[in-house]
């Protein structure tokens, strides 16, 4: 999962993607080397490294075996290599790297980066849009790239939305792309630096009867087979009112949506929607966790749907009414801003970390802060959830107006020691704290400060 948040007016028509044609590239990869260990490793060295986006830049952090290190890497489109030109939006604010997925694309065992640029004008044609891979080797990212193919049309916004998986089972990772209006894209690895993918498939749901635009994407596990599935977020209307929904394509040799569009807030949509999938309830099926910050005058909420054998089942919904959270509902909260999962204290269940970024701290407005909630047989559970803000004993700093901490987290595991650590930040700042974890979970013991944003892909 990977997520962004800023609100977006998309103004689109039609677009096409084809295979041939519009490539910048250099040499090809070596396809018979072993995938990376990690799909984010980009230099292979065995640690996972950091990607963290920015308008019309992202930057690389390297990771040790102690967590982020110190050597950086900051990538615009007037980088070496780099397919187009910096600012060349055709009057909108540059996008590149706006959105980040990493995956071992052409398996050689050097995780690899798409990049995407939904505002790139091509061939003339204003916002278009762009994706861009970034491909890793020994030095890490930076000496080769490739622009994935597309005819371009005004005002698609191709790239608006990324994910990798390995969506038809294959063993191979695989690249979706949404556009800005109403269709995702599935690019079939392998792919070469020469600008070769596999079969592309599009999928859309509007027609005239039932209308759904993808705002969001999230890719993991929902059934039991080997394939990656694909939640799809977005716009919809029912009874002639604007709604934020849910459909799952599912993953398989035939990837296909699978079910209803599932309700997440029926009287308001959300532009640009957080999510991520795991097994809270360890039964197999994988849970889509999808923030709905609308709900209840922007007091906010989590939903979750439940996996189950033909993708998803039932549903449940948490706010800050639930019993065993710290904190009370009220207006403009933002509960479900930000999303991570992961197991913070080693009972084999994922947990999720909720970003509250609206949430006054004391007389302090929009301070923010972050609970945990737990994963247990039932599912999450407001029962022994943690709640962190900087007025929590042992975390640097004091509340202050307007920072909106938790506004960007991560759960991951940043030290090596097996357990998902926690990342807190705010997106209005350029570094976050770093809160360890241990059998009990999130600790305050020894948090420190990283310059590190925890806005990469999970």
């Amino acid at each position: 999962m990977f997520t962004r948040r800023n609100t977006r007016l998309v103004l689109a028509t039609a677009a096409a993607v084809s295979l041939t044609g519009g490539l910048l590239a250099l040499s090809t990869g070596s396809a018979n080397a072993a995938p990376a260990k990690h799909a984010d490793d980009f230099n292979g060295d065995g640690y996972r490294d950091y990607a963290t986006t920015d308008w019309g830049s992202f930057t690389v952090t390297y990771g040790t075996a102690t967590g982020p290190g110190t050597k950086t890497r900051t990538f615009t489109q007037n980088s070496p290599g780099v397919p187009g030109k910096s600012g060349d939006a055709g009057g909108y604010v540059d996008g590149f790297g706006e959105d980040l997925a990493a995956a071992d694309l052409n398996r050689d065992g050097y995780a690899d980066l798409a990049v995407a640029d939904r505002s790139e004008k091509v061939s003339g044609k204003v916002s278009a849009g762009a994706v861009t891979i970034m491909w890793g080797g020994r030095s890490g990212l930076g000496t080769k790239a490739t622009r994935l193919p597309l005819k371009a049309k005004s005002h698609r916004s191709f790239g608006n939305e990324l994910e990798t998986g390995d969506f038809d089972g294959d063993g191979k990772a695989d690249l979706a792309v949404a556009d800005g209006l109403d269709t995702i894209y599935i690019y079939r690895g392998g792919f070469t630096q020469s600008g070769r993918t596999g079969k592309v498939t599009k999928h859309t749901r509007s027609d005239h009867t039932r209308t759904f635009e993808p705002t969001g994407l999230v890719a993991g596990k929902v059934t039991k087979d080997r394939a990656t599935d694909l939640y799809a977020l977005g716009q919809g209307y029912r009874k002639d009112k604007m709604t934020q929904d849910a459909w799952l394509l599912r993953g398989g040799k035939t990837v296909r949506w699978s079910g209803k569009l599932v309700a997440i807030n029926n009287k308001e949509p959300d532009y640009d929607p957080t999510g991520v999938i795991a097994d809270f309830d360890k039964d197999g099926y994988g849970d889509l966790a999808v923030g709905d910050t609308s709900y209840n005058k922007g007091a906010g909420s989590v939903v979750v749907v439940r996996g189950g054998k033909s993708g998803p089942a039932t549903k449940y919904r948490f706010t800050q009414a639930t019993s065993g959270i710290a904190t009370a509902a009220s207006k403009g909260d933002g509960f479900g801003y930000g999303l991570s999962a992961g197991d913070t204290n080693r009972d084999g269940y994922p947990d999720l970390a909720v970003g509250v970024s609206g949430e006054k701290v004391g007389s302090t407005k929009d301070a923010g802060g972050i609970h945990i909630l737990r994963g247990g047989r039932k599912g999450l559970t407001g029962a022994g959830s943690q709640w962190f803000s900087r007025a929590t004993a042992g975390v640097p700093g004091t509340p202050e107006r307007y920072e909106m901490f938790g506004s960007a987290i991560r759960l991951r595991d940043l030290d090596g020691d097996g357990d998902k650590d926690l990342l807190a930040g705010s997106e209005n700042r350029e570094t976050s704290l770093f809160f360890r974890a241990g059998a009990s979970g999130i600790t305050t013991d020894t948090v420190t400060e990283l310059s590190l944003k925890p806005v990469f892909p999970q």
